[in-house]
This record gives C-alpha cells, structure tokens and sequence, in this order.
C-alpha cells in the first residue's frame, strides 16, 4: 500500500514537469514521456483499488474470496497503457510527417527536468525491488522492471534532446515512436500478467518445491502425485494432492500424519489444503521390481513420462499392471499411441503382462 500511495506521489509530479517541459517546447518525445508516467500513476492508481476490493472478505456468492479483482483491475490498467500507447505513436508519426523543431530556449530546465525524472525513477526501481524480495510480492518486481524501462524511455528523450539542440537533426517524432512502443509494450506484458492467473498457469515452481519437502518430510509418505494448485488471487490459493501411503498401515494412524501435514501446510503458505490417501504394496518385491522397469521403459516413449498408482492384478492367463502416466504438454502424440506403445513396452519385461493405463496430465 505504501509503495502505491509513493508511487502515485512520484509518477504525478513527474507527469507535471514532463508535460510542462514537452509543452513549453512542443516536443513529442517529451510529451509521450509525460503520458508514460501519467499511466503508471493510473496503474498504482487502479491496483490500489483493485487490492482494496480483494481483500473484501468471502460471502456466500463468492465462498473463495474476491482475491482475483485484483486480476481484473490490472487487465483494465494494461488496456488503458496500450490505448495511450498507440495514440502517442500515432502523434509521433505525425510529427515525423510534419516536423516542427522543438523550442530551444527551454533546454537547460528540459535537462534538468529529465535527468530528474531518471533518478527518480532510479530510487523507484530500488524501492520497489527492495520490497518485492521483503514481502515476496511479484507485483512490486514488476514494478520494478517497469520503473528500468521508464528510466530507459526516459534516457532517450534525453538523448534526442541533447542532439536536437546541438545539431540541426529533429528525431523528436521518431524518439516519442520509441516511448510509445515501450509503452504498448509495457501494457501487453502486464497484459499477459494478469490473463495468465485468470486462465489457469504453472504455480510458482517454489511454491510447488516447497509443498513437495513438506508432505514428503514425513516418512509414512512414500511418494506424491496428482498436485494441483487453486489461485484465486495473490496470496491465496487451495492445494490437493495425492499422498502415497504403506497399504498395512493402520489408517487411523496415517489420517493423523494426513491432517498433521494439511495443517504445516497452512502454517507455511496460509493455504488450504486436501490430500488423497493412496495405498500402495510397498513390500511385493515383484510389483516393487516391475514398477521400476516399467518407470525406466516408458521414458523411451518420452523422457517426461512418469508413472503412479501402479498395482499388479494377477489372472490365470494373464496379469494386469494397472497404473496412471502422467504425460507432458510438449508430447505430440495421442493418448491412444501412447497407450500401446506402453502396453508394447509392458511386453518386454513379460508378455503375459498387459498395460492398463489412464493417461494423465500435470497441473503444476
């Protein structure tokens, strides 16, 4: 919050010098710097919002909380940034069809102005990157990468200024092209930033390692599976999992580790979290040996294949060895060819034995 409200206050302040200075000198580039600092003031502007709306409490309309408001104020802010980048860039193409050199008698407070604005936007980056690593915030990081990329906009339009004054060559209209295009592509990025959560995307592979060390922590777990990870907003997601457990254990006793693990889990990462016992036969040397050759033969289908939840079921002609594959996203081929090349593969270690496979997918 502390860092919006300073935010806010800086990116306001430098869209009134900017616009002053691109005024006074009628210069473009000036001018699509202004704007550029205006939107990111709107951004902090609508985020604050936008964070304000999400903390609101859950209801029975919305039992998961209000987290993704969040998500949608900053699709608003990125639609709002790539529209004003495009009308610059269509100002700025004028200005090279019709060019007007700027006001020179404004220079020396131009620079003054600019070289303002970049360390400004210098102690931002720092300030917002600092902050980010404190609370883990993704969203202060990428304030930070777009206070650089200002602090680059910036840079040029000093630049352009500088050898405008000094040399009898305008490229007022093609250094706001180049503000312009850092701000549409500003917008899009944090665009795709917030799309990505509202579709479904990877959880963060930290996240993922770390509930994997904490459920596989207890040495009743012989393994794990099926992860998925619900986001319904920053910091506030569900977690389920498949935990493989011995077969001949007392199930009251692994129901205890179950509920001790579900509770660490809201301890580290204020996550609920649901876990599915799977029993599995972890003293049958066979289905031990078998379950191993066939983890290392399917990996020359795909050396992204694994494999879980695999039994033995013996009949009087033959056995099935019924299990699920996970398959990965990159795999090209279909799940029916993946299923007997695996059920070929299952041949090899004995041809009485056949593949009763589910095809699977990762969410995490």
């Amino acid at each position: 919050m502390i860092c919006g409200v300073v935010g806010i206050m800086l990116n306001v302040i430098l869209f009134v010098f900017k616009f002053t200075a691109g005024y006074l000198t009628g210069s473009v580039a000036i001018t699509a710097d202004s704007f550029n600092n205006l939107s990111d003031a709107g951004s902090s502007l609508i985020t604050l919002i936008g964070f304000k709306l999400s903390g609101r409490k859950p209801d029975t309309s919305h039992p998961f909380g209000h987290g993704r408001i969040e998500y949608i104020a900053g699709l608003a802010v990125s639609a709002l940034i790539v529209i004003m980048g495009a009308e610059l860039f269509k100002t700025s193409v004028g200005k090279i069809i019709h060019p007007e050199a700027p006001d020179g008698g404004y220079f020396v407070l131009t620079v003054c102005i600019l070289v303002f604005s970049i360390i400004i936007k210098v102690y931002m980056a720092f300030y917002n990157s600092k902050t980010g690593r404190l609370i883990k915030s993704e969203t202060m990081k990428a304030a930070a990468a777009d206070s650089l990329s200002d602090t680059i906009a910036t840079f040029v339009v000093l630049i352009s200024s500088v050898i405008a004054h000094f040399t009898s060559l305008n490229i007022d209209g093609y250094a706001g092209i180049i503000v312009a295009l850092f701000i549409i592509s500003a917008g899009i990025g944090a665009a795709k930033d917030t799309i990505n959560p509202l579709l479904g995307q990877t959880p963060d592979p930290e996240v993922v390692s770390g509930i994997k060390e904490v459920v596989l922590s207890h040495k009743e777990i012989c393994g794990l599976h099926d992860m998925v990870v619900h986001d319904y907003g920053p910091g506030r997601f569900m977690v389920s999992l498949h935990a493989e457990v011995p077969g001949d254990r007392n199930i009251f006793e692994i129901h205890d580790v179950i509920d001790e693990i579900e509770n660490e889990l809201f301890e580290k990462y204020h996550c609920e979290a649901t876990i599915h016992m799977d029993p599995i036969d972890v003293n049958n040397p066979i289905v031990n040996e078998v379950k191993e050759k066939t983890a290392e033969l399917v990996k020359s289908i795909d050396e992204g294949i694994t494999i879980h939840d695999f039994r033995m079921v013996p009949g009087s002609t033959h056995t099935n060895c019924i299990f699920d594959a996970v398959i990965p996203f990159e795999c090209k081929k279909s799940d029916d060819e993946i299923k007997d090349s695996i059920n070929n593969k299952i041949k090899e270690i004995d041809p009485s034995y056949i593949a009763v496979v589910r095809i699977d997918r990762g969410y995490v």
